[in-house]
């Protein structure tokens, strides 16, 4: 490839013990005061904590949530949080894409040369904002609907010495 990134025929000749894998960080969104990077390294509860904080400062009235591969169920659980904690008075708007990141092989030899890959990554953003309470909607969080009765039958239980298998 003429952009040095590396074909598939390209990728199985490297060896892994020739090179050292060096993943790039992500291309950002531009960094405004009202977004938040989600990662996988930091407190949960100091996250959450952020965002609120964000929140009810009177600063802003919405914030941006950003969550890449792992982070996304973090990101996702911070938001629905929010949410709860708000008491039905924040909304959320969630959008998806695909991140492109790049890695490069630095080899461990002199004679080798840099070559560098190119991989995706699911990414959400999350808009959470305040929205006005939507009518019926009481302030606990939403309880489990009850499970269907199983249609399969039981089994009947086994009594061995005292004890149900």
């Amino acid at each position: 490839m003429a952009d040095g990134g590396v074909t598939l025929a390209q990728h199985r000749e490297i060896d892994q013990a020739e090179f050292t894998l060096r993943k790039r960080l992500p291309r950002k969104l531009p960094q405004r005061r009202n977004d938040v990077y989600i990662n996988m390294k930091t407190d949960f509860r100091a996250q959450l904590a952020r965002c609120q904080r964000l929140l009810e400062g009177g600063e802003f009235n919405e914030i941006c949530i950003h969550g890449l591969g792992l982070a996304i169920n973090r990101a996702i659980n911070i938001a629905l949080q929010l949410q709860g904690n708000g008491l039905g008075a924040l909304r959320l708007a969630p959008n998806t894409s695909t991140v492109e990141l790049v890695d490069d092989l630095d080899p461990e030899t002199d004679q080798g040369e840099p070559v560098s890959r190119t991989r995706n990554n699911s990414a959400i953003h999350i808009k959470v904002f305040r929205g006005p309470p939507v009518e019926g909607r009481t302030p606990s969080p939403p309880s489990l609907p009850p499970s269907p009765p199983s249609l399969l039958p039981r089994k009947p239980r086994r009594v061995c010495d005292g004890f149900a298998l």
